[in-house]
């Protein structure tokens, strides 16, 4: 079961829409999110729910939720300091990001496997010492153009609202239901999933 559920991106405003912070946008979609309460704790803001909050009755740790406010290339810091505090293995542990190498209006779910070059995941794994969490990817997908940098910290385009709130919808249930009933039930539905944008 999944304990502690992390959320990347950077913090501040200027950067709360950027491509980059599709993690912590999805964060404020969790149908159980107006019970969070977020405090400053482990370099990050955390706050934890009950197992019957999250209508998951057999998780007897409940569950625990992380932004990390270390900016997203020392995400790490910040979740090795929860991790080991509550004792929680790299297993359970499932990181929400963006994913260049899927394109806007897709997402996936898996565990372990590259980083793709996603900065985040890689100080995560360097202060864990392993790579074996799970991940919910939120596609961006690649600029036209090389500027990687730039692209991951530009906003979201008007036009492309409508099918990023499908998907940030979408990818909050999959994550309420891998609380609910563990990740591994998600995988064959959640191994690439596409979305289309709403009429």
């Amino acid at each position: 079961m999944i304990e502690l559920t992390v959320f990347l991106g950077n913090p501040g405003r200027e950067y709360a829409h950027n491509r980059h912070n599709a993690g912590r946008l999805l964060a404020e979609r969790l149908p159980f999110a107006g019970a969070l309460v977020w405090q400053r704790k482990y370099k990050g803001l955390y706050g934890a729910l009950k197992a019957d909050d999250i209508g998951a009755p057999d998780c007897t740790a409940g569950a625990h939720f992380l932004m990390p406010e270390t900016y997203m290339n020392l995400s790490g810091d910040s979740v090795s300091a929860a991790a080991s505090f509550f004792k929680i293995p790299p297993e359970r542990i499932l990181v929400v990001h963006d994913e260049l190498e899927l394109p806007l209006g897709t997402a996936a779910l898996k565990f372990s496997g590259g980083l793709g070059g996603h900065n985040g995941l890689r100080s995560i794994k360097d202060r864990l010492g392993a790579a074996d969490f799970w991940r919910l990817r939120i596609g961006i997908g690649r600029p036209g153009g090389g500027d990687i940098s730039g692209w991951v910290l530009s906003d979201f385009a008007p036009d492309e609202a409508p099918l990023l709130e499908r998907v940030l919808s979408a990818c909050a249930d999959a994550l309420t239901r891998s609380l609910r009933e563990g990740p591994e039930r998600m995988l064959p539905e959640w191994n690439k999933k596409r979305f289309e944008a709403p009429f």
